[in-house]
């Protein structure tokens, strides 16, 4: 089910045009009827002010008339087209940052009812590379964002910091998505820097992965261990092997050694997807130091630069 903010702003359209449609058709009419009635027995134009005595409507249908456009325009605005979110972590870093205010492209996975989520249209599937954001399988009272790195029936290992995959092909295809058939095919990495993010005093480093149809910068740190005792063990594979079933995806996040993602808890299935980040509409800055009198959720500046499309 939806969260409670989409089922309130539904459940507002639907009472709000409800009053509306009630009143034009059943009490407007009644309305429009007293004022003739009046109109006719007076010799002069009826002023507002003698309308709303002879005719008055109430405050309720006033309100429901005012808000209906409004509240209807941002429910199918949120529900099927773009929907805003804050990130909250910095688990996507250096892609995206804590304070990054993005759009979500609800319809690119398909497009679902408000509150019930089934799909209603199918329209395509997540590729590779995609930033998906998703209902955390575990409690799906919580959106999660992931780059997704698995396709349905891929094999991924991710081994000493080095991402693997093999693609799952038909019979006689000997390349699939760019990568080659029957084989893992190790993701190329280039290192970009080692001194632009730090974890408390360790160095975090930059580096370039190259997947078949998006190339994008992650983080590791590289004096952290690999938690590999943390790891989902999926039946039949290594620790640090999983092989994605059918209608589902392997999503990670790009900081590598701070990320809940599919390593620990498992796959995304199709239908827990809400949609692929498109666009940083805004970015602020929450460097407040240890003296500073303003509290940690205030802005400190705006990170302008970081504004446009999402890679």
């Amino acid at each position: 089910m939806a969260g409670y903010f989409s089922v309130f702003l539904v459940l507002l359209t639907l009472g709000s045009g409800l009053i509306w449609l009630i009143d034009h058709l059943l009490y407007a009419p009644k309305r429009k009827e007293r004022i003739a009635l009046a109109q006719g027995a007076s010799e002069q134009p009826l002023d507002e002010e003698i309308i709303e005595q002879i005719a008055p409507v109430p405050a309720i249908t006033e309100s429901a008339k005012s808000i209906f456009p409004m509240i209807a325009a941002i429910t199918v605005f949120r529900s099927f087209i773009f929907e805003p979110f804050q990130i909250p972590s910095g688990s996507m870093m250096p892609t995206l940052l804590d304070g990054d205010f993005i759009l979500v492209q609800k319809y690119a996975y398909g497009i679902k009812d408000p509150v019930w989520r089934s799909q209603l249209v199918d329209v395509d599937d997540p590729q590779r590379g995609d930033i998906a954001v998703f209902k955390f399988p575990l409690d799906e009272r919580i959106d999660f964002i992931k780059r997704i790195i698995g396709l349905p029936g891929d094999r991924i290992v991710y081994r000493d910091r080095q991402l693997y995959i093999k693609p799952q092909c038909n019979d006689g295809e000997q390349q699939r998505d760019g990568l080659a058939c029957g084989e893992f095919n190790k993701i190329n990495l280039d290192i970009v820097n080692r001194d632009e993010f730090k974890q408390g005093a360790m160095q975090m480093v930059r580096l370039t992965e190259s997947l078949p149809n998006v190339t994008h910068d992650v983080l590791v740190t590289p004096q952290l261990p690999e938690l590999t005792e943390r790891y989902y063990q999926q039946p039949g594979t290594r620790r640090d092997e999983w092989v994605v079933p059918e209608g589902s995806y392997f999503a990670m996040g790009d900081n590598r050694n701070n990320s809940q993602d599919s390593r620990m808890w498992g796959f995304v299935p199709k239908e827990n997807l809400v949609g692929k980040a498109v666009f940083i509409w805004m970015s602020f800055d929450f460097e407040n130091g240890q003296d500073s009198v303003l509290p940690s959720w205030v802005p400190t500046g705006v990170r302008f630069e970081r504004l446009g499309n999402i890679q």
